[in-house]
């Protein structure tokens, strides 16, 4: 019985992913998975615990992440679409901070890496960048790093698992 549902279970994902734009497919580990990170400068008097889920959207024309910092203190949503003038994959992320941003992803062997404009800061950064890698042992690692206030900054980092 347990490798009929297996193969129901491969079945469903692959015709889950087959309307997925193409430019789209290497998100595909990522997708229909909700992931929770708790913050390397996390502490137990100041948590700082993210979840995000990612799906793909738009009839497949995108991939969209919305997530929430300490349920719901803070919450972004970004889109990812393929660019076909840009050649080349295209985001928006939209904060309850008040500002959002704009950039361009690139995949490698490990994951993708993300370079962003930033409008509306009131802290003066302008420009992120940020690394996204799956990890052998099925978890997803983020890092960043800020342009602000003409300085390069470390941001954050956050390793985060699947949520069943």
């Amino acid at each position: 019985m347990r490798p009929l549902i297996l193969l129901c279970l491969s079945l469903f994902s692959s015709l889950a992913f087959a309307g997925l734009d193409p430019h789209l497919s290497r998100f595909a580990p990522y997708l229909d998975k909700t992931w929770r990170g708790e913050f390397a400068n996390s502490t137990p008097e100041r948590p700082m615990v993210d979840v995000s889920r990612w799906e793909s959207a738009l009839q497949g024309k995108a991939i969209r992440i919305r997530h929430s910092l300490n349920q719901g203190e803070y919450e972004g949503e970004t889109l990812i679409i393929w660019n076909a003038e840009l050649g080349q994959l295209e985001f928006f992320y939209f904060t309850t901070g008040g500002f959002y941003t704009r950039g361009v992803a690139q995949f490698d062997v490990d994951g993708f890496v993300a370079t962003e404009q930033v409008t509306g800061s009131d802290e003066g950064i302008t420009e992120v960048r940020a690394r996204v890698t799956l990890n052998q042992d099925g978890s997803m690692s983020q890092s960043s790093r800020y342009l602000k206030q003409g300085k390069w900054v470390d941001g954050h980092s956050v390793t985060y698992y699947p949520v069943e």
